[in-house]
């Protein structure tokens, strides 16, 4: 291992970039950067803990919906028949480490497992996995979301003076 990378001095990014500005998404915005990438993060319960697994995905209409093999964690949160489903979080983000421009969304809602099998082949086809599945890929979960929140982060305008306009140059 080379550790020439951790002897070298910190360099200090606060002076490197301009002042940034946290605007708030509306529902539609956030949903169309979040399909606009194919991987993201999946909150759930696991043993009364809180869990996090990276998955891909796609937006299908305002539906959030995962891909997952047989035996994988998430199969442990597929909610009974005849519930409303699982409450559940995903977050995806594109955020530049050199500039600080881009964006964050969060997804919350109850999640279910795609059962129809049209749909589950649809899916299969769409979404790709990212990893050698260890099982059968299978299975699709659906994030029906009842919020969805994001930000995004610009370039303070100077000009503004009060910091209330912003450059809409993003990482996006």
């Amino acid at each position: 291992m080379n550790h020439e990378a951790v002897r070298q001095p910190a360099v200090d990014r606060r002076d490197a970039v301009a002042p940034r500005r946290m605007r708030q998404l509306s529902r539609d915005e956030a949903l169309r950067l979040l399909g606009s990438v194919s991987l993201g993060r999946i909150v759930f319960t696991q043993q009364a803990l809180p869990a996090i697994r990276p998955v891909n995905h796609l937006v299908d209409g305002e539906d959030v919906v995962v891909r997952f093999h047989d035996g994988a964690t998430l199969a442990s949160i597929a909610a009974p028949a005849g519930s409303p489903g699982i409450v559940v979080a995903y977050e995806a983000d594109v955020i530049d480490p050199d500039t600080h421009l881009g964006w964050s969304v969060v997804v919350t809602g109850y999640a279910r497992l795609v059962v129809d099998p049209a749909e589950r082949s649809r899916y299969e086809a769409l979404l790709r996995p990212w990893v050698a599945p260890q099982g059968t890929m299978s299975h699709a979960l659906r994030i029906r979301p009842d919020l969805v929140t994001g930000f995004q982060l610009t370039v303070a305008d100077a000009r503004a003076g009060d910091g209330a306009a912003a450059r809409t140059r993003t990482a996006d």
